[in-house]
């Protein structure tokens, strides 16, 4: 290390520390910036051996880089050696940095700025990287929920969460990966810690919905009972209301709401409406967008209005 503070080489220009820092020139600028940009952030310190701030900027950026622990990358150009590229974008002042994400400049620091004002620069940055990671997550747990895939899709919730506690597509996704398992109780708990300010958001309620759909089938008695009712007796609408329950529970969604349904046709008023309510919690719970919300959808239009 030179007296100035810098980790220098032979001819005191700053010397790379590992793969997090290097020098670059004009000829590697193409590699080491614009494309090793599209995979993590890149920052360019343009600097120059007579610039005294820069003296005092470039050993806190490499701390605060290395502390990062890859999240970012830092490239060094000697602007006296290597003019052109601080040229091309009209660079007057150094020390100057500039932050590359897929080979574009996105955001820059001009001057010895503080530490704080470094470390919250790369944290934007690398905050947004981690974003697109979740959701790149979150699309790709999607198809395994849909591939009926639950306990893989549970451990890539909890990755997830790891990271964003506070993510709500992960705690709802979470929390029906549970239910789809058996693991009402779990499922409770992960609902329990979604932020209080997110309680209404619309994943959560069809989840917690679903738990008290579940809880209220499981006092209902035998399956087949019940079926045997709703077959000796047409009229007997609890029966079938309790069948509803019970089919939904046990993840007959289609079944249930045709339970639901053949109440509503022969009467429509039965108990104060109470199978077109429920029928419509079971929509809340199922999504907007479920195949057997959307057909029982379709059948109590038709049923209304016709």
């Amino acid at each position: 290390m030179s007296g100035n503070g810098f980790y220098t080489n032979g001819n005191g220009a700053p010397r790379a520390a590992g793969g997090l820092i290097r020098e670059t020139t004009t000829a590697n600028f193409q590699a080491d910036v614009m494309a090793e940009s599209r995979n993590q952030p890149v920052l360019v310190d343009f600097w120059a051996p007579w610039c005294e701030p820069c003296k005092q900027l470039t050993p806190v950026l490499e701390k605060i880089v290395r502390e990062a622990g890859g999240a970012v990358k830092l490239v060094k150009m000697n602007i006296d050696d290597h003019p052109t590229i601080a040229g091309q974008m009209g660079i007057r002042s150094i020390p100057a940095v500039v932050a590359f994400i897929d080979g574009r400049p996105v955001d820059a620091m001009m001057g010895a700025v503080p530490e704080s004002d470094i470390k919250a620069f790369i944290g934007r940055l690398s905050g947004g990287q981690e974003k697109q990671a979740i959701a790149d997550m979150l699309a790709g747990v999607a198809e395994l929920v849909q591939k009926g895939d639950y306990m893989t899709a549970s451990r890539v919730y909890a990755q997830i969460l790891q990271d964003d506690p506070k993510n709500i597509a992960a705690i709802a996704g979470f929390a029906t990966c549970l239910l789809e398992t058996g693991e009402t109780d779990k499922a409770k708990a992960i609902l329990a810690g979604a932020p209080a300010d997110e309680k209404n958001d619309p994943a959560l309620k069809a989840v917690q919905t679903r738990i008290e759909l579940l809880e209220q089938a499981e006092g209902l008695g035998d399956p087949a009972a019940l079926e045997k009712r709703a077959l000796d007796n047409p009229q007997d609408y609890q029966a079938r209301f309790d069948l509803a329950l019970v089919y939904n529970a046990r993840g007959k969604r289609a079944e249930a709401a045709d339970m639901l349904l053949a109440i509503l046709k022969a009467d429509r008023d039965w108990n104060d409406g109470v199978a077109r309510r429920q029928l419509l919690q079971f929509f809340d719970a199922w999504g907007a967008r479920d195949e057997a919300t959307l057909n029982a959808r379709r059948k109590l239009s038709t049923l209304l209005f016709s």
